[in-house]
């Protein structure tokens, strides 16, 4: 595992060093769970975005609506 060198509040130290308190092995576990964690959130929020998006487009293009439409209807059951 790569290392890397950054730093934190007074605030965030404080918590990071309870890391055995709330279960992680060592510092770095509790602060890799904490980004991952993070970029879950941001990947789905990315992702909601997105479904936005494309029910924008969709609700403002007939032509898609009425392709799609009829799609469905020829799909067999």
């Amino acid at each position: 595992m790569k290392q890397s060198k950054i730093s934190f509040s007074e605030e965030q130290i404080q918590f990071i060093n309870k890391y055995s308190e709330m279960g992680f092995k060592d510092k770095s576990e509790l602060v890799r769970k904490a980004l991952k964690e993070y970029q879950k959130k941001v990947e789905e929020k990315e992702l909601i975005e997105s479904a936005k998006l494309y029910t924008k487009i969709y609700n403002a293009d007939k032509d898609l609506r009425l392709l799609t439409d009829s799609a469905i209807n020829e799909w067999p059951e």
